[in-house]
């Protein structure tokens, strides 16, 4: 089971169980399946999001997967529901197609972190630099990038380069350090981080590990070394969910954000996941921009076709460009299929 100790941990969505419209009488999942059918759209979903839409979805996965996914759907429509970075990569891949956010403030505080004027001014200090930014940045900072990248394909992909290739690496700089140890490279980092997982401490996990002995503790890339180093297993949201399903232990210590339990759970209905706390108030780590997304936002953006995401022509065609360079070294390198 998934153990918490306090039923109100999802602090930023109030949830009908029953999924009626406070307005009337109808059912949301109903109307969803309804309109999604109607207008040929497809409903993509992050680990992050809340269980309801999760299960609404089509495809729930981590940003490799959705990318890849929203590079290959014949649908009409895009409902993504997860942040703002991620609605603009299915943009820049599907330019014609309607791509609607369910709350457009759902933004990213690692996105956040690198401001595309700062960074322009960071990389001229660094010319001759090949530029590898992480999936979870702004469309500005995508054009100026040379190969997008995700935790899930990272290290795979700077292996892949010349091993005298200078690298800026940007924005997590978590991350960042984890592929220079892992691939011995010597990256320029960008100073941005995830506050989701930048946030967890050694000393918070140290003492999780006292309590439960017999736990695994698993964690995603974008967390500080000191936290990286006393993980049994480091992994993308994905990775982590598959190792979880293959492992033999049955408990897990979880440093990442609280969504991916769900899935983990129907997985592994037999195992238990904590979750790192993000503080000592509640025993959850929810991304607060994520959980924006209600099931009541994803069925008025589907109804409505808005807040649709725009960008203009000249983002479209330079950012487009090193994400396609991603998709084919993966499929390349056998990541993807």
């Amino acid at each position: 089971m998934v153990e918490r100790q306090r039923l109100n941990c999802r602090k930023f969505v109030g949830i009908n169980n029953s999924y009626k419209l406070a307005m009337g009488s109808k059912d949301i999942i109903s109307e969803i399946k309804q309109l999604r059918k109607d207008r040929n759209a497809i409903i993509l979903a992050h680990y992050y999001q809340i269980p309801e839409i999760q299960d609404i979805a089509d495809y729930v996965g981590d940003s490799l997967g959705l990318a890849q996914q929203a590079a290959n759907t014949n649908a009409d429509m895009i409902v993504f529901a997860g942040v703002h970075f991620m609605a603009e990569t299915a943009k820049i891949l599907n330019p014609d197609k309607l791509v609607v956010l369910p709350d457009m403030n759902a933004g990213c505080s690692l996105a956040d972190s690198c401001p595309p004027q700062a960074f322009d001014q960071f990389l001229k200090q660094y010319p001759d630099h090949l530029v590898i930014s992480y999936i979870n940045c702004s469309a500005a900072v995508k054009t100026m990038s040379d190969l997008i990248c995700t935790s899930g394909n990272a290290v795979q992909l700077v292996e892949a380069l010349p091993k005298d290739q200078k690298i800026v690496f940007a924005p997590d700089k978590n991350l960042g350090a984890y592929i220079n140890q892992i691939t011995g490279r010597e990256m320029v980092l960008w100073d941005g981080t995830c506050e989701v997982h930048d946030i967890l401490s050694t000393e918070a996990i140290i003492q999780m590990k006292i309590e439960n002995p017999d736990a695994e503790l698993i964690a995603h890339p974008e967390c500080k070394a000191t936290v990286l180093a006393l993980a049994d297993f480091i992994g993308s949201t994905t990775a982590l969910l598959a190792y979880t399903s293959k492992s033999k232990a049955k408990k897990f210590i979880v440093a990442t954000e609280t969504g991916i339990l769900h899935q983990m759970q129907r997985n592994s209905p037999e195992k238990s996941f904590l979750i790192v706390p993000s503080d000592k108030t509640c025993h959850c780590n929810d991304c607060p921009y994520m959980k924006l997304n209600t099931i009541e936002k994803l069925y008025l953006a589907l109804k409505n076709g808005q807040p649709a995401i725009e960008l203009p022509a000249e983002v479209l065609d330079k950012a487009i460009k090193p994400i396609q360079k991603m998709l084919s070294m993966s499929l390349e390198l056998g990541l993807i299929k």
